[in-house]
């Protein structure tokens, strides 16, 4: 019989079944593959939260309000008279609670609301509208971030000290009513602006806009803070006027005990206030913490060195005006330049506070109650400025970016500098004269010289 020239039926059935499967099969591993590629795609461009960045974050954000409650409360109380030692502690005080409420309620907002001002960052974050414990803010690394509570609670801390490092200017001669009016309106439109213009993405100084696209460096706060408040302070002590009995009264520090406490615990919350601008428990974190130490330590000796030479005696005060000045020198400069860089840079800083403290106050005559300007605002200047030189690597610094010089990084740093003093300093002022008009800067001369923890908080510091 005559074999078909075709296969069975049950064999081409067959033939296909095994077609079918293997075309299955890698169909199958094919999905598989892809499912694979695009879960490791996801992974690698998901934001992850690192528990060590949380960690560090919190414990800077602590070292920050503990600069301010009590570092900076200590250190301003121990230089006032016994009389008005309750007031300042009372006024740094008052300014924590103040400026919590504030930050919360339309300063973050303000500062970093993701507006596209030049200026500020707009109202879209007001009473911190879209933020959850699920939200995030970005870091220095691409794809590192951390809540965003953490975020806003660590820039707290900020808004907390900037304006409380005013009111050591007019120490001894201020309404208590009129500090929280200035401090809620001088936060609204002078802090807030120049955060924003200096760390946020849009800000006019972050964009370099005035310094030929060069954005100026300020790791932690030297214009911001520092400048900002020296300039505000500058402008305040002239404003609310002198002491009386200025010249003809003892007026020394009532504590040099208390201020020296206070100066150390402000070396050890300015770890959190450097290092934790990094955002990040890196290495540029440990950059900012030696720079912190060595720049500070480089001041302390510069300005006993200069007391010594000068009036033949190192003082305690002079000690914690030197740990200051280098603290504040550094805030702009501790991401960026080396740990030698940052020994010269505080030596030079207390240089220059050293002889605006001792003599451009005498020769001006303004009174500059605890020296706000000589140290913060002084030494704000030279920190903004340094940074542009000691960034070199041939400095030890960390080095410039793609294009930049030495000299278009400094001339960017003086036009942030000169943006702050312009911005604070006129502001500064017609906000002083508006606190005037509505609750008075000054006590009574009878409220004065009785002093201002009685007059004010009817409580003294000491019983005799």
């Amino acid at each position: 019989m005559m074999k078909s020239r075709f296969p069975s039926r049950h064999r081409l059935a067959a033939g296909l079944g095994s077609c079918t499967l293997l075309l299955l099969s890698q169909a199958a591993a094919l999905a598989q593959e892809a499912q694979a590629t695009a879960s490791e795609a996801a992974t690698a461009v998901a934001p992850t939260v690192d528990k060590g960045d949380v960690a560090w974050m919190m414990t800077s954000t602590l070292l920050v309000l503990f600069m301010t409650m009590p570092g900076l409360a200590l250190f301003y109380g121990g230089l006032v008279r016994a009389k008005n030692m309750l007031s300042v502690l009372m006024q740094c005080t008052i300014i924590a609670g103040v400026m919590m409420i504030v930050w919360v309620l339309w300063g973050y907002s303000f500062a970093f609301g993701g507006g596209t001002s030049y200026f500020w960052g707009g109202l879209g974050k007001l009473f911190l509208a879209g933020v959850t414990v699920d939200s995030t803010s970005a870091t220095f690394s691409d794809g590192v971030v951390i809540p965003e509570y953490l975020f806003i609670a660590f820039q707290m801390t900020f808004a907390v000290i900037t304006p409380a490092l005013i009111v050591g200017a007019f120490a001894e001669r201020i309404r208590f009513s009129a500090v929280v009016l200035f401090t809620i309106l001088w936060s609204t439109f002078v802090y807030f602006p120049v955060a924003h213009m200096v760390w946020d993405g849009a800000g006019l100084i972050f964009n370099g806009v005035l310094s030929g696209g060069v954005a100026a460096l300020d790791f932690a706060g030297g214009t911001v803070v520092h400048i900002n408040a020296g300039i505000a302070a500058l402008v305040g002590s002239v404003m609310v006027g002198k002491r009386a009995g200025l010249g003809r009264d003892m007026m020394a520090p009532h504590s040099m005990t208390l201020t020296m406490v206070g100066a150390s615990i402000l070396w050890v919350g300015w770890f959190g206030f450097n290092a934790g601008s990094n955002l990040e428990s890196t290495a540029a974190a440990v950059l900012a913490m030696i720079n912190t130490f060595t720049a500070t330590a480089g001041a302390l000796v510069a300005w006993c060195a200069i007391e010594a030479a000068m009036r033949g005696k190192a003082s305690m005060l002079g000690g914690a005006s030197g740990i200051v000045a280098g603290l504040v020198a550094v805030t702009p400069a501790c991401g960026t330049i080396g740990p030698v860089g940052a020994i010269v840079l505080g030596a030079i800083a207390s240089a220059g506070c050293y002889f605006f403290v001792s003599v451009v106050k005498n020769a001006l005559k303004y009174d500059d109650s605890l020296d706000v300007f000589g140290v913060h605002g002084i030494g704000g200047i030279i920190g903004a400025v340094g940074t542009g030189i000691f960034t070199s690597s041939a400095l030890g610094g960390v080095g410039y970016g793609e294009g930049v010089t030495m000299m278009s990084q400094t001339w960017a740093q003086i036009v942030a500098v000169l943006i702050t003093i312009v911005w604070s300093g006129v502001l500064s002022a017609i906000i002083y004269k508006i606190v005037d008009l509505i609750v008075g800067l000054r006590p009574t001369t009878e409220q004065e010289r009785e002093g201002l923890d009685l007059a004010y908080h009817g409580e003294v510091a000491y019983h005799s």
